[in-house]
This record gives C-alpha cells, sequence and structure tokens, in this order.
C-alpha cells in the first residue's frame, strides 16, 4: 500500500490530551520496543483519545476497529469479494494496518467472539505474522506495526473476559477517570463552558461515581461531561442538560434517577 493510501489513516491535527500519570512516556517505550498494549478501565475514560493522541505523537496512521459479539475473523483480516471480473481479495482493517505500519486499535475487543480474537496471536509475539489461511498468505508486519486493544474489566462478565494466553501477550495500562482538576479542565477545552459550570458537572460525576455497584453498573463518563457541557453552551439549562445526559441515559429505575436528579439540583438548582 502506497503512502497516499496510508494518510487516510493518519491524524492530522493534535487531539487535545492531558496526561494523568506516566501514560504517555510507558506507551512510547512500548511503542518503542513494539510491545503490544492493552489499556482497561471504565467506558468514556479517555482510552480511545488517548490511542488517537499517541499516534499522532508518533507520527503514525490509527486503524480503529469497534469490536462487536458478530464480527468475524475474516471481518479483522479479510475476504474474497465478488464483483465483474470475478472474485478479488479485500484486506480487513487489521491486515491493512499491518502492511502499512499502523496502529492497529481494536476497541472493546472482549465483545468479539474468542474464536476471533485468536487471530491477533501471531502477531502479538516475536513473529510478528497474519497468516490469511483463505488467500494462502503469510503477512509480515510492517516493522512500523502496533498492536493496541482495550476493553472495561469492571463491566464484563466471566463468559466474556479475555482469555489468558491472550492477556499475557499484552503489556497493560489501567485507565479511569481523571482527577477532578484534571477533568474540569477536560470539560471546558472541550465544551467552552467556564470553570465553574465544568467543576459542578465534575462534581456531579464523582457523586454518581459513588454509586457504582450500588445501584448504578457505570459511573457518568468524562464523554457524558462533555455532552452536558456542550448543551448548557449552546443555551440549555444546566439541569435539563444534565438529566438529558447525565441521569437519563444511565439508568430507567426510578429511584437511582431520583438520586442522581437531587445530585443535579444539588449543584444547578
Amino acid at each position: 500500500m502506497s503512502k497516499t493510501d496510508s494518510a487516510q489513516y493518519q491524524i492530522k491535527k493534535e487531539p487535545y490530551y492531558l496526561p494523568v500519570h506516566d501514560e504517555v512516556g510507558l506507551f512510547e517505550a512500548a511503542y518503542a520496543a513494539r510491545m503490544p498494549i492493552m489499556l482497561k478501565g471504565p467506558t468514556g475514560c479517555g482510552k480511545t483519545r488517548f490511542v488517537e493522541y499517541m499516534a499522532w505523537k508518533l507520527g503514525r496512521p490509527l486503524i480503529t476497529v469497534a469490536c462487536n459479539e458478530d464480527m468475524t475473523a475474516s471481518d479483522l483480516v479479510g475476504r474474497f469479494l465478488l464483483d465483474v471480473n470475478g472474485t478479488r481479495w479485500q484486506d480487513g482493517p487489521l491486515t491493512t494496518a499491518a502492511r502499512i505500519g499502523a496502529i492497529c486499535y481494536l476497541d472493546e475487543v472482549v465483545e468479539a467472539r474468542q474464536d476471533t480474537t485468536v487471530v491477533i496471536h501471531p502477531l502479538t509475539d516475536h513473529r510478528r505474522t497474519l497468516p490469511l489461511d483463505k488467500k494462502g498468505e503469510l503477512v509480515e508486519a510492517h516493522p512500523d506495526f502496533h498492536l493496541v486493544i482495550s476493553y472495561n474489566p469492571g463491566y464484563q462478565s466471566l463468559m466474556k473476559d479475555l482469555k489468558q494466553s491472550t492477556k499475557q501477550r499484552f503489556g497493560a495500562l489501567d485507565f479511569n477517570y481523571p482527577a477532578a482538576e484534571i477533568e474540569t479542565r477536560i470539560v471546558r477545552h472541550e465544551t467552552g463552558v467556564d470553570e465553574a459550570v465544568a467543576g459542578k458537572l465534575v462534581q456531579i460525576a464523582q457523586r454518581a461515581r459513588n454509586l457504582k455497584g450500588h445501584g448504578l453498573d457505570e459511573g457518568i463518563s468524562t464523554r457524558l461531561l462533555v455532552y452536558a457541557g456542550q448543551l448548557i453552551a449552546k443555551g440549555i439549562d444546566p439541569v435539563a442538560a444534565s438529566r438529558m445526559t447525565l441521569v437519563r441515559p444511565l439508568t430507567d429505575d426510578p429511584d437511582m434517577r431520583d438520586t442522581l436528579d437531587a445530585a443535579v439540583h444539588t449543584f444547578f438548582g
């Protein structure tokens, strides 16, 4: 694949990302060693933004795959397609990344079937190869190819966890929601609301996160805080904006909604 083809996967503008700990330096070292990386953390805490930032910082193309339970191995590696001239092979995103030396990011990889995730194994050890059995080709990964996966360990059942044979092929970085000061800065930057409003949104989120496991499966994500701030910046009443983005998406339980609504009114009522 030519440089022109790979340019479509290049991130042109620096994504906004505030480092929380030493994750940037650790990722850079892992990339230099071509160590596959697993990002573990709750939904909407910044894992995808971090990968985008690192791809930009390292100057590498980024190919992202949103994994799901219907995804097959062919969806990752490729398949033969029919056209007017007969059949032709079309690379999948994993194969494309391996050929052009991109960072391949498999988002929420545990959602894919286990027989699908097995296809990444040869790319995650000393072989760095990808067998295309249907085509009879063995793809040797480009020297710059890097594999990154993510999942939310706190949300997965035992039936949907990663196999140990997969986990132990990766270095891992833990992610969580940022400290209040950093998260406030993120909400301000992403939405344009003032510091006072951003701070109140973060405080609502912190109260909700304390309820995880006590009626809520997941806390309010940083992503939802950005949604709330965007509505407020458009002139929507903060209470209405917060209900729409911070309360209603999280739960249908009337008592839990009342609890979260009370938190909203505490800061915006």
